[in-house]
């Protein structure tokens, strides 16, 4: 099982001897900090006689796409137990081969690493910020090896967080094997520590927050408390946190302004990165942290089939990202308000956010939720050259699965007494993700069957909502919990969804146009310069602004832009803004009922009567 680098008890230290002739061995030395550069060897010994091939990392846990991580590798050097050079062949862009050694190969090499996130590596004279797939080389037919990893920070008050192994040896850590050390990253530097004991008996077992930060301890200190608050909640949420190996968890955080915003959650850690501080975020940050850490039930242990075993050389594509994405970002934001960190106006802003980027989202017109998981490769931090037209051909997993999980949610509050999405959540932790059994599609619709006791019910909700594209009437549902769920600008005139630049004069269109919306019908496309609307002159957003109060849903005038070929004239017509809002019906002419508070405080917590 995997393990936490911070069990210093002894019954959790290695001993000083974890170091054999059977493992693979590591050690890293960062005399190059300034510049980003590490310096990594690495020791494969009693192979064989048969040529060692090396590789890089194409992929990494938690992520769908390629990375193509061998780019930041050179000056790759080999020599056999004897010391003597060893010749290199390059068989891939990201592997090697090794030939004519003794049975025994160091290799040594130089990393260059200035990404701290989810994906990649940072190293600098503040921190090493270590994603195993981007900073290490392995090979291949020694996967299921002991590995070991040794490291020579530079300055003496750096420590180490990870889920890696300690041993009596203070900057010396293992791993089981090769899929346990690239699950584990790795942060060296100063960073502040706080640990919180969960469960009781037999079942007790340690949070550990290790945050790297320019603030101020206090900072630490109150953000810790929120963060108990949650895990409490995601606890109470599963009826009973995971078993960690070890009994340990640790959330990993940089928060830097040199680091990007990003989450990636492992087995028995998370690491968590934004670039502004936690009193300039105001713990915003709570949400990433609550995200990644139910990964810590939903991914890790309650698995699809198709992420076992993680390949490294390729992408890992799977049809439920729906559940495994889109059901943990609904829950996500609930829990900071369950726990009583999101007031209810936060949390309804969140579920704006989420409403907006799906209902009138052009790509539900093109795949369902388990379609667009499969584009996960595309996206899922990929990068390309070419322009895409994601804008009307995909809808994220993420918020497409999170608006799923609203309706399954009301929809079951609605349907069948005291029956909720939780119950669902429950089940398929108890059935799968704590015995650790991978699930397929159907046992995801086998497991709502089990648990409403309606095949029916089961078949058509996965029939018209995640194997198609279909909404059910979200307004309806948010009703019962006196949620309005309406126009945010009614009777306003919108010619669609568009991002600008301002470059000199021209107010330039810099995404593509939506399928559908009045931009898209009049021909305008990214790229396109809007000159005027009607009579008005259009030269930054404030004249965009003024063009679109001067008109009502429905009128129709010209619109005047340049685009590669030249200067076009067209006739535009103007359509109610159809941006959503979900609002209280306490906030609104709409009374709120006694059942519909009741419906509410069941749901997310709290009750408005309650508080009166």
């Amino acid at each position: 099982m995997f393990r936490i680098a911070f069990a210093v008890t002894a019954m959790f230290i290695a001993p000083a001897h974890a170091q054999d002739a059977a493992s693979v061995d590591y050690v890293v030395s960062f005399d190059n900090a300034a510049h980003h550069e590490a310096e990594i060897t690495v020791s494969f010994n009693n192979i064989g006689e048969a040529p060692l091939d090396m590789a890089m990392s194409r992929s990494s846990p938690g992520r769908y796409a390629l990375h193509e991580f061998a780019k930041n590798i050179y000056a790759l050097k080999a020599v056999d137990g004897a010391g003597r050079d060893l010749a290199i062949t390059q068989t891939t862009p990201s592997s090697w081969r090794v030939a004519g050694h003794d049975g025994h190969v160091r290799a040594s090499y130089t990393l260059y690493a200035d990404r701290a996130d989810g994906t990649y590596s940072q190293i600098d004279r503040t921190h090493a910020h270590l994603n195993m797939p981007a900073t290490f080389l392995w090979a291949r037919g020694f996967e299921d090896r002991p590995v070991t990893v040794s490291f020579s920070p530079p300055h003496r008050n750096w420590k180490v967080a990870s889920q890696l192994i300690p041993t009596r040896r203070a900057m010396m850590f293992r791993a089981r094997d090769l899929q346990h050390f690239m699950d584990s990253p790795v942060e060296l530097s100063n960073f502040d520590m706080r640990q919180w004991r969960i469960g009781e008996g037999d079942n007790r077992q340690r949070i550990r927050l290790a945050i790297h930060h320019d603030g101020d301890t206090s900072d630490v200190d109150a953000f810790a408390e929120k963060a108990k608050k949650i895990v409490a909640e995601q606890i109470k949420l599963f009826g009973e946190a995971p078993e960690f190996d070890d009994g340990v968890y640790t959330f990993i955080a940089d928060y830097l302004s040199y680091v990007a915003n990003d989450g990636m959650e492992h087995r028995n850690s998370t690491i968590l990165t934004n670039p502004e501080t936690l009193y300039e975020d105001d713990t915003s940050q709570l949400d990433a942290l609550s995200h990644e850490f139910l990964h810590a039930w939903n991914v890790e242990r309650l698995r699809p089939a198709t992420l076992e075993p993680f390949d490294f050389t390729r992408t890992n594509p799977t049809s439920s990202l729906w559940f495994a994405e889109g059901f943990t970002s609904y829950y996500g934001p609930l829990m900071v308000h369950r726990a009583g960190e999101a007031s209810l106006d936060d949390y309804l802003k969140s579920l704006t956010r989420l409403l907006n980027a799906v209902v009138h989202s052009p790509g539900r017109n093109n795949a369902s939720p388990m379609a667009m998981s499969l584009r996960a490769p595309f996206v899922d931090a990929a990068t390309a050259i070419d322009p895409t037209n994601f804008a009307n051909t995909f809808t994220s997993y993420y918020p497409y699965g999170a608006v799923t999980a609203l309706a399954l949610d009301l929809t079951m509050r609605q349907r069948f007494s005291d029956l909720t999405l939780d119950d669902y959540m429950r089940y398929m932790w108890r059935e799968y993700g704590k015995l650790e059994t991978p699930y397929t599609h159907d046992d995801l619709r086998n497991g709502l069957t089990a648990i409403t006791g309606d095949a029916d019910f089961a078949k058509d909700f996965f029939a018209h909502y995640i194997e198609d594209g279909d909404l059910p009437d979200l307004a309806m549902l948010l009703a019962q919990a006196g949620l309005k769920l309406g126009p945010e600008n009614a009777g306003q005139a919108w010619l669609g969804r568009a991002s600008f630049e301002q470059k000199g004069d021209a107010f330039v269109i810099t995404v593509n146009t939506l399928k559908g919306s009045p931009l898209y019908i009049a021909g305008l496309e990214r790229g396109d310069d809007v000159r005027r609307i009607g009579r008005l002159k259009i030269d930054n957003q404030r004249d965009w602004k003024r063009a679109l109060k001067r008109h009502k849903p429905g009128e129709t005038t010209t619109i005047d832009y340049t685009g590669r070929n030249g200067d076009h004239h067209a006739e535009i017509t103007f359509i109610e803004d159809q941006t959503l809002e979900v609002v209280a019906f306490e906030d609104t002419d709409i009374e709120l009922s006694d059942a519909q508070d009741a419906f509410r405080g069941a749901w997310l917590g709290d009750s408005t009567k309650d508080a009166e």
